[in-house]
């Protein structure tokens, strides 16, 4: 029991972070995408 909680302790924080920065990139890919639509129409 006390591997698998370390192993979780280890492996949790690097997804957390993983998971934070696709949030915060995903914002500023739908603005590139909007940009590049908009500059398809013209």
């Amino acid at each position: 029991m006390e591997q698998w909680l370390e192993l979780i302790q280890q492996i949790g924080f690097p997804i957390f972070v993983s998971f934070y920065l696709l949030h915060r990139i995903e914002s500023k890919l739908e603005a590139i995408h909007s940009a590049l639509v908009s500059l398809k129409k013209e």
